[in-house]
């Protein structure tokens, strides 16, 4: 009987299935629990994969579908699952660990190419040599870079003269929400600049308000608001000069930026 025992990772959270007995959320990690699920040997494992589940993440966070009995495992096995579960995975987002049988196959994102070798290499080291590790971590791409990516040198557009949402500007706020969503616990400034024309204390309040909107429909996608800074920084901080039209539609524009 091949046996599976799985999790993935998001924002510090886990998901695991061992034969799937019950269909998962479908975003494991919007709940901020960890959703256990799946079929162990028997009980006494069952209890000692939930606990160290609990030691890793909080038992409040451990929300306990396993199943036990009705297979066969390989010898040692709930044992050798256990000490997959090292305080290392904890370093793995957006990740699935599998055991099946003597196979296991740990995947996600992780913060640098040592980490990635690294993780493996402790999960091989506390397994007997008929176990077999693969490897497929990664290192994604760095968080401002994605960002940047998908803003892609656009500009968020709003009303002339206004804070509300042209529907070109929510366009580019759904595909900011999805990226955003993606990355590991975000601290994202949301700056709104203008041009220099008119009154500075004016373009100063008018790039806060529309800042503030920013952050207030990111909100409403699901970002967490914690995570998530508005300022107006108006005419201050030009890309381009402000002698043509064109060159004051790109000073007027929404700037996101991971705070440090």
């Amino acid at each position: 009987m091949i046996l599976k025992l799985s999790f993935a990772l998001a924002a510090g959270l886990l998901y695991a299935a061992a034969g799937m007995s019950a269909p998962p959320p479908q975003n494991p990690a919007s709940d901020g629990l960890v959703h256990v699920t799946g079929t162990v040997p028997d009980e006494s494992a069952r209890v000692a994969i939930i606990s160290r589940l609990r030691e890793l993440y909080g038992a409040e966070k451990v929300v306990d579908r396993l199943d036990s009995g009705g297979v066969v495992a390989p010898p040692g096995w709930s044992g050798h699952v256990v000490k997959t579960l090292g305080n290392g995975i904890r370093d793995v987002r957006q990740g699935q660990l599998e055991v099946n049988g003597t196979q296991v196959t740990i995947s996600g994102n992780v913060a640098n190419e040592a980490r990635r070798q690294q993780l493996a290499s402790e999960i091989a080291t506390v397994l007997n040599p008929t176990y077999t590790v693969n490897n497929g971590l990664r290192v994604p791409a760095g968080a401002q870079a994605m960002l940047d990516q998908t803003l892609a040198d656009r500009v968020v557009e709003f009303e002339s003269g206004s804070a509300i949402l042209t529907p070109t500007g929510v366009a580019i706020l759904d595909e900011m929400a999805a990226v955003i969503a993606r990355l590991e616990r975000p601290r994202v400034d949301i700056i709104g600049h203008t041009d220099s024309t008119g009154n500075r204390a004016a373009n100063i309040a008018l790039s806060l308000a529309r800042a503030d909107t920013v952050k207030n429909y990111l909100t409403g996608k699901g970002i967490p608001a914690a995570g998530l800074s508005a300022r107006g920084a108006g005419p201050d901080r030009p890309v381009t000069p402000n002698d043509t039209p064109e060159g004051r539609a790109r000073n007027r524009r929404i700037e996101f930026r991971l705070a440090e």
